[in-house]
């Protein structure tokens, strides 16, 4: 239980980098042909970064969809934020690296006058092992600078717990099955092809949309404000992530490390990782260096062995 847990909690490297490594295929060097573009989805077209930020400026809610561990992501969220702030809207900051039960901790932080990053990170209860903290602090320094509500936007590990053991804990709003089913079969990637029996899947799916449900709820708290969202990628989507549980579409940027295979943005929308309702940019970068995910399988929770 624990193992599917922790999966759930960093993300699922392989559920959130797109066609992430978990096999030893050959790889090519296609991607070289979208890295540093961006892609409107809906246009169908690739667009410049001013669009992007000019696109953010003027939404009320925006989600940014990250690879966790690629610095390159926070420096594009950090930049798109600080246009926003820079036209002179202060949205409220939601985070997913903070869980919802530190919430009095951090706004009781984030009023004191000798306030510090750091001192804010600690007040959340910043996971420094299971999220890249570098990427995060500029995040946290410009809500700071600029007196943005920080928002925790994920759920409690207790309460993903309780969750994933009993599904029916979970109040959530009623979905079409193919979210669930695609949830599903997202979960089955991110342990690399080893299936979880049924009922554990069920769990690891509703704390999934738990989580989401959490996320969303967040977002619209002071809709006057406006919110940013810093979320991994999957919980992003339009089709599968938060924005199912918001009353009105959010503007969608996705953060996307390039495959080396793939040389065409439609490429990535194929229904693995993405779909054309997913997201309305794609912001395609460089991968970040990091070990094949899937070089040592993610344990499955301890009843499936």
């Amino acid at each position: 239980m624990q193992a599917a847990l922790q999966l759930l909690r960093r993300g699922a490297l392989c559920l959130l980098i797109p066609f992430a490594s978990c096999g030893n295929a050959q790889r090519g060097d296609a991607g070289a042909a979208v890295a540093g573009r961006v892609w409107d989805v809906r246009a169908g077209t690739y667009v410049v970064a001013g669009d992007v930020r000019r696109a953010v400026v003027a939404a009320p809610v925006v989600l940014l969809g990250e690879v966790h561990d690629n610095l390159e992501h926070h420096r594009l969220q950090r930049e798109l934020l600080g246009a926003i702030v820079a036209s002179g809207r202060r949205p409220a900051l939601v985070m997913e690296q903070f869980d919802r039960e530190f919430q009095a901790a951090l706004d009781a932080e984030r009023a004191k006058s000798d306030r510090t990053g750091e001192t804010v990170l600690d007040a959340g209860h910043f996971d420094r092992r299971g999220w890249e903290v570098e990427g995060y602090r500029p995040l946290v320094a410009l809500a700071l600078e600029f007196d943005l509500p920080i928002v925790a936007g994920n759920l409690s590990r207790d309460d993903a717990r309780a969750i994933v053991r009993d599904p029916a804990r979970a109040t959530l709003p009623p979905v079409d099955r193919r979210v669930e089913e695609s949830l599903a079969a997202d979960i089955d990637r991110s342990h690399c092809g080893e299936k979880a029996p049924p009922a554990v899947r069920a769990g690891m799916v509703a704390a999934q949309r738990a989580r989401d449900v959490t996320m969303a709820r967040a977002l619209e708290g002071d809709p006057a404000r406006g919110a940013v969202l810093i979320a991994g990628v999957g919980h992003v989507r339009a089709d599968l992530g938060a924005p199912l549980y918001m009353t009105r579409r959010p503007l969608v940027v996705a953060f996307v490390e390039i495959d080396p295979d793939l040389s065409r943005p439609s490429q990535y929308l194929d229904g693995d990782f993405a779909t054309a309702n997913s997201f309305d940019y794609m912001w395609f970068t460089a991968r970040a260096a990091r070990a094949d995910p899937c070089a040592e399988k993610p344990a499955l929770p301890r009843a499936t062995r």
